[in-house]
């Protein structure tokens, strides 16, 4: 082959390669474009099927689908036990990624493979065990069994992600921090985690989007509408509107619900790529 048809070759494979790309995001994005023309039509706009796109724009539907749903309530429920979801994760997962990083033991590898091991076990095995545990706490109807699990390391996850992270930074830093006289803790806190920003950011992207979608947690502990979350509060606001053919103000609440994640992810998502390719290269 010559040096000039392995150009040609090369950008023609290119060519491909982009609009291979191009279909395949027009595919993952026809759902939410589609959601979002339909909270933007009018009632008479939804009944034609013919009409794709949202003309007169109107925002009736976000209107009324606001003010027939607790949306407030539920959002406000949802951001605090995310929160408090994502600091648990990012201390006790951190904690434990450090540890599996940087101390030497005999048992590490194996412990770390028993950690490894927990993530082929399926949630619905410990499912009624820890229902029956919370019942007994009486803590059903309460945010702890959504967030307590969080500050006890249980994202096998994070904590591989994490690792991965700590164990490709050079144990240099650990061992002249300890010639100054810093403890362990110190290094960890002032040494390791802020050179860590990247893989923390993905966590904390990934635990809160996971939080915020989570529907059978909540679904299992919280029976109590004032409790729901935004991921009940959509579900409950579908079962008040029946079988109407309006589906408007549903596709409006979806939006709003999915919004802030989407402004996150486009926020954070050179960030986010670094973290997974860091924590992916290094280890």
């Amino acid at each position: 082959m010559t040096k000039e048809k392995r150009p040609m070759k090369k950008s023609a494979g290119n060519i491909l390669t982009q609009i291979l790309l191009i279909v395949l995001a027009a595919l993952f994005l026809f759902p939410f474009v589609w959601m979002l023309c339909t909270s933007l039509k009018t009632e008479a706009g939804i009944a034609d099927y013919k009409q794709l796109l949202p003309w007169p724009v109107s925002f009736r539907a976000f209107e009324k689908g606001w003010k027939g749903g607790k949306f407030l309530i539920y959002i406000w429920n949802t951001v605090k036990i995310a929160g408090l979801c994502v600091i648990g994760t990012v201390c006790s997962c951190s904690l434990v990624a450090f540890g599996f990083a940087k101390f030497q033991s005999r048992l590490k590898n194996v412990l770390f493979l028993v950690l490894l091991a927990t993530m082929m076990v399926p949630q619905t095995v410990t499912l009624i065990p820890m229902y029956i545990m919370y019942s007994k706490f009486h803590w059903l109807n309460t945010i702890y069994p959504l967030v307590l699990p969080a500050f006890f390391g249980t994202s096998t996850f994070n904590i591989f992600l994490l690792r991965q992270f700590f164990a490709g930074l050079p144990n240099d830093l650990a061992e002249a921090a300890k010639i100054d006289g810093c403890s362990w803790f110190g290094i960890f806190t002032r040494i390791y985690l802020p050179n860590c920003k990247p893989a923390l950011l993905v966590v904390v992207i990934n635990q809160l989007v996971f939080c915020w979608n989570d529907y059978m947690a909540p679904l299992i502990y919280l029976g109590r509408p004032a409790k729901f979350t935004i991921a009940l509060g959509l579900n409950a606001f579908k079962g008040e509107s029946g079988s109407t053919m309006d589906i408007g103000p549903i596709m409006a609440m979806a939006v709003v619900t999915i919004l802030p994640l989407l402004i996150l992810y486009l926020c954070f998502q050179k960030y986010f790529v670094e973290g997974v390719a860091a924590s992916g290269i290094k280890g």
